[in-house]
């Protein structure tokens, strides 16, 4: 009952918006359909020229160039990161500020298996046709250049940086086997447990070693155990990085890399305790040593209904396809710590057959695809339009900030 209020509220407010508001969509569309072809190319060069995380040099390229050319001013290199940019239109003085996500990374061995080129090359097309028509609308228009989400994560330490800060909503898009939003996502720590033990020879003096891979073992097992008592959303799972140089050595070291997820942060940090004093326990019962250095931790995504009902209704607006409610089943992105710090939203765009996995062929075969390359409009313009709708009504961005505030204080109705 209190979604479909919301949802009510949301299509009065813009209802109640001015004829601008219709024009201003239409030249947000009309900009978008001009620069078609170059997005296009941008979207295949890309697409055929796959980098790794942090090693996105191309793609950075020309995504800035293309930036600049449009009036952005772009600074590369932030927090850090080599690979990562934000791009800054002000126009009239500036007023609310929105923000488009840029990802550009591909995955090894496979190249553009998740659809980073679509994702890029939307957020920045989005970003121009927004700046482009907005007249004499005070806004801030903001570009992020987001570079090794499928490997290190680039928001991370952009959002320690405080680089969202500046934002009343940030907004992105992600290609899959539907058009959907509020796509849950699960907190995650990936986490390293290196055990140290004593080396000895296997069969003449065992007696004399340490094994570092029996603490592994053991680390193992104790997460078994430890399964039966979370909850259901949770998910912990992991592999042996390290097992030891020979098997007639008793292995002075040995390492296992654990990914531990679960629906939301406060939660998943209890559980990732106990799994750290599995770890220990598992030290303490081998006469081993261990050192656990966490890699990284993203948060969940907080949903934002408002944000969310909006983009879905500026996705129609543009023509989307494959319209269903969100997957059961899902992952983590670093994208989730973002929606921590502002409204935060992110728009599923079709461009594979429903059912289609992520991280296969397939999408590296729809990137460049008919397809894909409708993904890439359809994208720039709902994104476009949500940071038009929300610049021009500043009851719907007051709406949406308070259920942001709201869910951030535990108040939001369930």
């Amino acid at each position: 009952m209190v979604k479909k209020i919301m949802v009510l509220v949301l299509v009065l407010l813009l209802l109640m918006a001015s004829a601008a508001m219709a024009a201003g969509k239409e030249g947000i569309y009309k900009t978008v359909d001009d620069m078609r072809q170059q997005l296009i190319q941008i979207n295949d060069y890309i697409h055929d020229n796959p980098e790794l995380g942090n090693q996105e040099f191309k793609a950075v390229e020309i995504l800035t160039r293309t930036l600049e050319d449009n009036g952005f001013k772009v600074e590369k290199g932030v927090a850090g990161l080599k690979t990562a940019f934000v791009a800054t239109y002000i126009n009239k003085g500036g007023g609310p500020a929105i923000g488009f996500l840029a990802e550009y990374d591909a995955l090894e061995k496979l190249g553009h298996g998740c659809g980073h080129n679509i994702i890029g090359t939307a957020a920045v097309g989005a970003g121009i046709a927004l700046a482009k028509n907005l007249g004499d609308i005070p806004a801030t228009i903001i570009v992020y250049g987001t570079p090794a989400e499928e490997t290190t994560s680039g928001k991370l330490p952009m959002v320690a940086a405080g680089l969202f800060d500046k934002l009343d909503v940030a907004l992105m898009t992600h290609p899959g086997d539907r058009t959907t939003v509020g796509a849950k996502s699960l907190a995650l720590n990936l986490v390293d447990f290196i055990f140290e033990g004593k080396a000895s020879h296997a069969a003449a003096a065992p007696e004399k070693g340490i094994s570092a891979l029996d603490g592994v073992m053991m680390l193992f097992n104790g997460i078994e155990y430890l399964r039966e008592h979370v909850r259901p959303d949770v998910r912990i799972h992991g592999i042996v990085t390290d097992g030891g140089a020979a098997a007639n050595i008793v292995p002075e070291r040995a390492a296992a890399r654990f990914y531990i997820r679960g629906a939301d942060r406060d939660y998943l940090n209890t559980v990732v305790e106990r799994v750290y004093n599995v770890a220990r326990g598992a030290a303490l019962a081998t006469g081993t040593k261990v050192n656990i250095k966490e890699i990284k931790a993203y948060d969940n995504k907080l949903l934002v209904d408002s944000l969310n009902q909006l983009l879905l209704e500026n996705a129609k607006e543009a023509g989307a396809t494959q319209i269903l409610p969100p997957p059961e089943s899902t992952g983590s992105t670093d994208f989730g710590s973002v929606s921590y710090r502002v409204p935060a939203a992110e728009l599923g765009i079709a461009f594979v057959p429903v059912g289609t996995p992520g991280h296969s062929q397939a999408y590296v075969q729809a990137g460049t695809s008919p397809s894909g390359h409708e993904a890439v409009i359809v994208a720039a313009k709902a994104l476009a339009g949500a940071g038009y709708d929300l610049i021009v009504n500043p009851d719907l961005l007051k709406q949406v900030k308070d259920e942001f505030q709201a869910i951030k204080s535990g108040k939001a109705a369930k």
